[in-house]
């Protein structure tokens, strides 16, 4: 494949942390605006992508009723509808976040429907989504005769990471032409031997992969074949090794076919998590510790109460809450701006809490958002 081709096979994206995201709502102005453009990634049309949001950026101009604020967001767009650089490199939604004062602009992976809001704080709770589920993780491809991690993500092709000071092999690390050999001044061989050595090969591993996994939240794959499988989970210190492996010898399968396998056992993972969630959420429920109800979620986000908290990342409800938690619906005619649902989302995060945007199907009793609380209220 040619260089040009692969650059306009793999997406660019750039996706904000929790962290960031937590800094994101907290941002408030008189003039939060957020538009959501979706993006072809082929590269051989970038106009289509720029002439799509500077038609947004217009329209959200016409919503800005103060010059000033109008005229610093027109050149904050301007300059980047111009920036054909910027424009060549996309992922399948661009989310761009701005003020008069700043403008903040993500490449997400997931494709999320167009819209334009203003306010006096960002629309995020579809941004969540990008790293609800986020399809990122580790995988350790282990055998015996070789060792390698490669990092998976979204939609960039998978890599291989180099990881200095891994054993290139279980031989090179017992030093020995073979596992099986008698070790000096020890009687284990055999099989005996083979196995404790390949142990201490899958601890060798796991010590080189505490420096750059320590204080990582990325599930870890393992693709190994018995017993390499279950001797390096013996001896694992990382707590985000999921259970499910990648069975087999992985020594003469490429990066892209662990990717692929990877990604479908991902996707179990989250199902797995979110149905743990939504059956906590119906104990919590029967102890009066969760709520469906709108109002009632509004209330507990108020007090701080929220631990988790699940959305309908479609689902939208014009209105506006008060300091103390009090909802005033409006009408969806009128509205452009970030609705209760989104609101709601944003004081759960600045109160610590987690918040995950799923599809309709996910949340329970047709429910548009779900809540544990901390507490009963």
């Amino acid at each position: 494949m040619r260089p040009s081709d692969v650059e306009a096979f793999v997406l660019h994206t750039d996706i904000p942390t929790r962290r960031e995201i937590k800094t994101l709502a907290g941002v408030t102005d008189p003039w939060c605006v957020s538009i959501y453009t979706p993006t072809a990634s082929d590269t051989a049309d970038p106009d289509q992508n720029r002439i799509a949001f500077s038609n947004q950026a217009r329209r959200t101009l016409d919503l800005i009723t103060d010059p000033g604020a109008r005229a610093a967001l027109a050149e904050e767009f301007d300059d980047h509808i111009d920036d054909a650089a910027f424009w060549r490199f996309q992922s399948r939604t661009l989310v761009v976040l701005a003020t008069p004062t700043r403008i903040r602009t993500y490449r997400v992976p997931n494709e999320l429907n167009a819209s334009e809001t203003v306010g006096d704080r960002f629309y995020l709770k579809r941004l969540l989504r990008a790293v609800t589920f986020p399809q990122t993780a580790f995988v350790l491809a282990l055998a015996e005769g070789g060792v390698r991690l490669v990092e998976v993500t979204a939609d960039r092709p998978a890599r291989t990471v180099p990881v200095p000071g891994l054993p290139a092999s279980a031989t090179d690390h017992a030093g020995k032409a073979s596992l099986g050999d008698r070790a000096p001044k020890r009687r284990v061989q055999g099989e005996e031997g083979a196995k404790m050595r390949a142990r201490q090969y899958a601890r060798a591993v796991d010590t080189e992969l505490r420096d750059l996994l320590t204080g990582r939240d990325v599930p870890l794959i393992l693709a190994a074949a018995e017993p390499i499988d279950a001797l390096f989970r013996s001896v694992n210190s990382y707590d985000n090794l999921l259970d499910e492996s990648i069975p087999g010898n992985p020594e003469h399968t490429s990066d892209h076919e662990l990717a692929d396998r990877s990604r479908e056992i991902l996707d179990r993972y989250y199902a797995a998590q979110l149905a743990e969630l939504v059956e906590l959420l119906e104990l919590r429920r029967s102890e009066g510790r969760a709520a469906t109800d709108i109002s009632d979620l509004a209330r507990a986000a108020a007090a701080g109460a929220v631990d988790t908290l699940l959305v309908d990342i479609d689902a939208s409800v014009p209105g506006t809450i008060s300091p103390d938690g009090a909802v005033t619906f409006d009408d969806p005619a009128v509205t452009e701006t970030p609705g209760v649902l989104d609101e709601i989302s944003r004081r759960v995060l600045l109160t610590g809490g987690d918040v995950l945007a799923v599809r309709a199907a996910d949340l329970p009793d047709g429910a548009q958002i779900a809540g544990i609380l901390r507490y009963a209220l």
